[in-house]
């Protein structure tokens, strides 16, 4: 068994309040647990406008596995409209 995360570091420049940073966050954490049957969560960053962190967790058989379905959900983050990342994060316990 492997336990997996991931964390993004998101700039979110068209957002001019909380109601626009929510609904882009809102939609990429929707899209990542639909499509990928991830655990997410807005990690840190929850009251500043033009930032955000999204933080997944995975529990998968095998290394290979965990590791593919993170690099789609990399790529999904990555092409997202609305959000930039600035830096990633992968964690292997």
């Amino acid at each position: 068994m492997v336990v997996a995360s991931q964390t993004w570091h998101l700039s979110l420049p068209g957002c001019t309040s909380l109601k626009e940073k929510r609904s882009v966050v809102r939609s990429l954490k929707d899209r990542l647990r639909n499509r990928f049957n991830l655990s997410v969560a807005e990690t840190d960053q929850q009251d500043v406008l033009t930032r955000a962190e999204i933080s997944v967790a995975l529990v998968a058989t095998d290394r290979r596995f965990a590791e593919s379905v993170l690099d789609k959900a990399n790529h999904l983050v990555e092409e997202s409209r609305g959000a930039l990342v600035l830096d990633t994060r992968r964690d292997w316990p």
